[in-house]
């Protein structure tokens, strides 16, 4: 017995009602196989699988991506924008202050609790963002600041 077929990268776009391109294939394929990426660090994973593409493509790329819900943008605050294939959940991240090294974690306390806000002024809430800051294990043990 099989169970459900996980659609494909190009089906996955489509879904979302984008053009396929080896560029996007290659893009997203890039963001899900690497660790909360910088922009340049997605620009080299996409060459080295297709080939030259411009950074102004890779940035219209993501924008599209991250509006369609197939990809998720943080920007922890003193640090570019990355980008993650983890999407659908409310998870957090912890971020490290010495490498800004980042790491997902989940939500606390089970169903999102973080989304019953104290006060919510008459907005519809549909996602809250969490960052741990410290410094992750290798910073530690290291005396890094």
């Amino acid at each position: 017995m099989t169970g459900p077929r996980t659609p494909s990268t190009a089906e996955e776009l489509r879904g979302a009602g984008l053009r396929v391109t080896a560029a996007r294939v290659a893009l997203l394929e890039t963001v899900r196989d690497g660790d909360h990426l910088g922009v340049e660090a997605i620009a080299s994973g996409v060459r080295e699988r297709v080939g030259h593409v411009s950074l102004q493509a890779v940035y219209e790329a993501l924008h599209a991506l991250t509006a369609a819900g197939l990809v998720r943008r943080i920007e922890p605050a003193g640090s570019p924008a990355r980008f993650e294939g983890r999407v659908g959940d409310n998870h957090h991240h912890l971020v490290c202050r010495s490498c800004g090294a980042v790491a997902d974690v989940d939500c606390a306390a089970g169903d999102a609790p973080c989304l019953t806000a104290s006060e919510d002024h008459g907005f519809s809430i549909d996602e809250a963002e969490v960052i741990y800051w410290g410094r992750c294990p290798d910073c530690s043990t290291s005396g890094s600041t």
